[in-house]
């Protein structure tokens, strides 16, 4: 499972140009889900971005969480980062999960991030074609793959 969590002063996603998640301070966090992906998997990464200390002191030093600036966590699922660019140009997906198995997965890790952030989150529509707008703060932006954990 790969993520790209981007800090952000606002973000939203439309689909059919209507808003269908919009949050203020946060996280909006893009999610791959790949054939091997477990919920451990999920697990990790859940706890991995609730404990990310990315958010500002009053210092100015990036030692907050989104838990502890009460941020809000915008979820959008992203096969495409499971792109396979070795050979050729043109990227292959073969690595990410399939519908069946990636929309599980995906819920999960809503029903997570809300536990673990003790509120609702915002999400994506799973396979639907989003425009996603951002305002990033920063730039500040991580990726993790749990398949990677360094």
């Amino acid at each position: 499972m790969r993520v790209v969590i981007q800090r952000v002063r606002e973000a939203q996603v439309t689909v059919d140009q209507k808003v269908v998640g919009a949050i203020e301070q946060g996280l909006l966090v893009l999610v791959g889900i790949g054939t091997e992906d477990t919920e451990e998997d999920a697990d990790w990464l859940i706890q991995k971005i609730i404990g990310l200390r990315i958010f500002n002191d009053a210092q100015g030093v990036m030692n907050r969480s989104i838990t502890a600036i009460e941020g809000e966590i915008l979820l959008i699922s992203q096969f495409t980062l499971l792109a396979a660019t070795k050979k050729g140009n043109r990227p292959s997906y073969i690595r990410a999960a399939r519908p069946e198995q990636a929309i599980p997965l995906y819920e999960y890790c809503i029903k997570e991030l809300i536990t673990a952030l003790g509120k609702p989150i915002a999400t994506g529509v799973f396979g639907a074609a989003m425009k996603v707008q951002l305002l990033n703060d920063g730039p500040v932006t991580i990726q993790i793959d749990s398949k990677n954990r360094e």
